[in-house]
C-alpha cells in the first residue's frame, strides 16, 4: 500500500476515533448508545470511501471517463484495503440501537463468517482489478472489474436493507 493510501485510511479512522472520543462525557467513557452511534458512523464512512473510490472506475467502465490504468490500479488497491477492514468494523453488534439509522441487516451478526467471506471476495476482486490495471490492458481490467460489482451486490443482497 502506498504512502498516500495509508495516510488517507489513517486520516479517515483518526476522524472516526475523534468522533468516538468526543461522545464521552466529562465523567467517563461514552454511553453504549454513543459507542453504537460511533461504530455505525465508522461503518458508513468506510462504505462511503469504497463508493468514492469505485466511482471513478465505474465511470471508466461506462465510458463516461477516459480509461486511466493508474487511477484504476490506485483506486482498486484502496478498495481492497477498505474491504478487508469491513468485518472488523462489524464486530460490535449494534442491533439493539434501532433509533440510530443504519442499513445493516441483523443477518450480519447472525452470519459473521459469511459476511467476512463476502468482504474477502470484494477484496480479492479489487486486487484482481489492480493487477489487471497495472498491465494497462483496458479490456482485461474492465473484465476483472465486473467481479467487483458482483461482490458488492452479493453482500448488499444478504446484509444491506434497501434504502
Amino acid at each position: 500500500m502506498n504512502r498516500l493510501t495509508r495516510f488517507g485510511v489513517a486520516a479517515a479512522f483518526a476522524a472516526v476515533s475523534a468522533v468516538a472520543f468526543s461522545q464521552a462525557g466529562p465523567g467517563g467513557p461514552p454511553s453504549p448508545e454513543a459507542q453504537a452511534k460511533s461504530a455505525i458512523e465508522a461503518r458508513q464512512g468506510l462504505f462511503k470511501l469504497i463508493a468514492n473510490q469505485n466511482g471513478a472506475i465505474g465511470a471508466m467502465a461506462r465510458n463516461q471517463a477516459p480509461f486511466d490504468a493508474e487511477v484504476v490500479a490506485r483506486n482498486a488497491g484502496r478498495i481492497k484495503v477498505l474491504a478487508e477492514m469491513a468485518p472488523e468494523l462489524f464486530t460490535r453488534d449494534t442491533r439493539e440501537f434501532k433509533t440510530i439509522k443504519s442499513l445493516a441487516l441483523d443477518s450480519i451478526w447472525a452470519s459473521q463468517a459469511d459476511f467476512k467471506t463476502k468482504a474477502d471476495a470484494l477484496a480479492a476482486a479489487a486486487d484482481a482489478v489492480a493487477v489487471a490495471a497495472k498491465t494497462g490492458d483496458k479490456a482485461a481490467t474492465l473484465a476483472a472489474y465486473a467481479n467487483v460489482g458482483k461482490a458488492c451486490g452479493s453482500c448488499h443482497d444478504a446484509f444491506r436493507a434497501k434504502p
